[in-house]
């Protein structure tokens, strides 16, 4: 059985993200991670916030503080808002730590030496009003391709084009606003991409097949246009300084390396991190994880503008070191999710970000919305008014509804035990085996990674069980023959059982508070990770067996009524948030 590493794209630094962004990689990384670890695979899922570059310069001006401790509270913060959507990773770190430092010194050493990297002198916007050269993300002004006009110096967020500074028109510092620039000579550190185009290719051809072709297809077009040399230093403040026993001249400079150079090995140093955490703990091997990985099974979520870095830029920078580092497997690209048609952006503050959505309602409500439209084959559009009908038709009707009817009428007719009743009959076998066939489906798409036929499986798995309890109909039933209905309803209620097992993925919260709700012996997950913690871990998964049975609940076990799992979403709900967050 394969180890799973997992890593979604590191959220940058530079301020609370949006729910685009969670969509685009942590929460459908965090799906993934708690669906592999409940069926008993060995699961590291790591992330961590990107510190270095342009932004954190910028936004830590801004706040009036210095980088280093800008960064430091954003990391916390963060780290709140991620913990409160219970985002399930086993290490969450930071860019700016010494061991990425040292592992990304390393790596460009290790180019170096194998005649990857090379000095070379450019022509670079200087700012004679901001007394310094520009870095690429210092610059704004228009793109020339489509036209958007805060477009930065080294990529469009509107057309995902990459850019140079100079193909930019009207262009203007980032940081002054001022227009006066020129161009000026000084020297950076290249990846001579052009050198490793071929063994590149090579790999995608012997990967990228597998991957979604959103994924395969941006790495392609890449391929076709062909790989250039790319500066991967900077003249900046804050990075991973340029190692003085390589380059002296330029450490003395200060030149530091490029933001989309160190990020992705922080996947790496975030592990090495993970390790030192614990020291004392052997199971922690950070490098079994990376080198020589032949056990293990690596799969990156991210949203399609990362996909050129991390298939192309980031496979170079490893092909290039000789050495035996793991390599991505499976790339699970996103879509945008939009908002109201528009993009939701982290610079422009448009769109609905986590912090807020925490605000107004618990993080099952978002990932289950989140996920069930997932921008996978498309970008899809966030409206308040879809957000609305999935909260109340599917959580709060299908699945919330169904919970407490059946508890409270139990209750209320046979007490606080799960009540005996008939043997199963032909409608309970008829039910057992629709419960095994979408539990397969499930399980299929969740292997495959298709979340958002994965979340069609699941509600259909919670409408099947409505569908029984009206065919069955126990308020009738119990007036003829109490039996039956003690019947019906102890099947329902190991559907309960059921759906507190299999939903655990997609709503944590709601899914131990299904499980709690009958008095049954604790069990241990078979994997480390935060969900062992749970204290309602309770049964990892279901086989087919099982589903087809329904017999996880005995007669006799106490059971306890829980408080209502999904409020509705009410009209006047709606125009407040249409009103505070926009509707347009």
């Amino acid at each position: 059985m394969a180890r799973h590493l997992i890593t979604s794209a590191l959220p940058y630094i530079n301020g609370i993200k949006h729910l685009g962004n969670m969509v685009g990689s942590m929460l459908p990384a965090d799906v993934y991670s708690r669906y592999l670890r409940r069926r008993g695979h060995e699961v590291l899922y790591i992330c961590a916030t990107d510190e270095h570059g342009t932004p954190a310069e910028l936004a830590a001006k801004a706040a009036g503080l210095p980088v280093d401790e800008f960064c430091a509270r954003q990391h916390l913060a963060q780290k709140v808002v991620y913990d409160g959507f219970e985002l399930s990773f086993d290490y969450f770190g930071r860019s700016s730590s010494v061991q990425n430092r040292e592992i990304t010194q390393e790596f460009a050493r290790e180019l170096h030496a194998n005649g990857f990297i090379e000095e070379r002198a450019v022509r670079q916007v200087y700012s004679k009003a901001d007394g310094r050269f520009l870095p690429d993300r210092y610059i704004e002004g228009t793109c020339p391709h489509c036209g958007y006009d805060k477009a930065r110096g080294d990529q469009c967020e509107n057309c995902t084009r990459l850019l140079d500074p100079t193909d930019l028109i009207d262009a203007r510092s980032a940081v002054s606003g001022s227009r006066d620039l020129e161009v000026r000579e000084t020297t950076h550190l290249f990846l001579l991409q052009s050198k490793l185009e071929s063994e590149v290719a090579a790999w995608i051809d012997a990967n990228g097949s597998e991957w979604p072709t959103l994924a395969s297809s941006i790495a392609r077009k890449w391929l076709t246009e062909g790989l250039a040399d790319r500066a991967i230093t900077r003249d900046l403040d804050w990075g991973v300084p340029v190692p003085g026993d390589v380059w002296p001249e330029l450490a003395a400079a200060g030149k530091v390396f490029y933001v989309w150079f160190d990020a992705p090995i922080e996947y790496i140093g975030a592990t090495k991190e993970w390790a030192d955490a614990a020291p004392a703990d052997e199971s922690r091997d950070w490098k079994s994880w990376w080198y020589q990985a032949d056990d293990v099974r690596y799969t990156e979520f991210m949203a399609k503008d990362n996909v050129p870095f991390h298939t192309v830029m980031f496979p170079a920078t490893i092909i290039g070191t000789r050495a035996p580092w793991k390599k991505v497997d499976y790339v699970k690209a996103f879509n945008w999710l939009n908002y109201y048609g528009g993009k939701f952006s982290t610079s422009q503050q448009h769109g609905i970000f986590t912090d807020a959505a925490l605000e107004l309602l618990p993080a099952d409500y978002w990932r289950y919305f989140l996920m069930a439209n997932a921008p996978e084959s498309d970008d899809t559009s966030f409206s308040w008014e879809l957000f609305s009908s999935s909260v109340n038709k599917d959580l709060a009707d299908t699945l919330g509804n169904f919970v407490n009817r059946v508890l409270s009428f139990s209750l209320k007719r046979f007490g606080d035990s799960v009540p005996a009743g008939n043997e199963a009959g032909e409608a309970e076998r008829a039910l057992g085996e629709e419960v095994a066939g979408l539990l397969a489906e499930y399980e299929g798409h969740l292997e495959a990674l298709r979340f958002r036929k994965a979340a069609q499986a699941l509600r259909a798995l919670w409408s099947a069980g409505n569908s029984y309890l009206e065919a069955k109909a126990p308020w009738l039933e119990i007036r003829t023959d109490e039996a039956a209905a003690a019947l019906t309803l102890r099947t329902a209620m190991n559907l309960i059982h059921l759906y507190g097992v299999l939903s655990e993925p997609f709503i944590p919260s709601t899914a131990a508070v299904m499980r709690g709700v009958f008095a049954l012996p604790e069990q241990t997950l078979p994997d480390e990770g935060p969900a062992e913690r749970d204290p309602a871990a309770g049964q990892a998964w279901v086989t087919p067996e099982q589903a087809r049975a329904l017999e996880f609940v005995g007669a006799g076990t106490s059971f306890t009524v829980p408080p209502v799992l999904f409020a509705k979403i009410t009209d006047e709900n709606l125009e407040a948030w249409r009103e505070r967050f926009g509707a347009e």
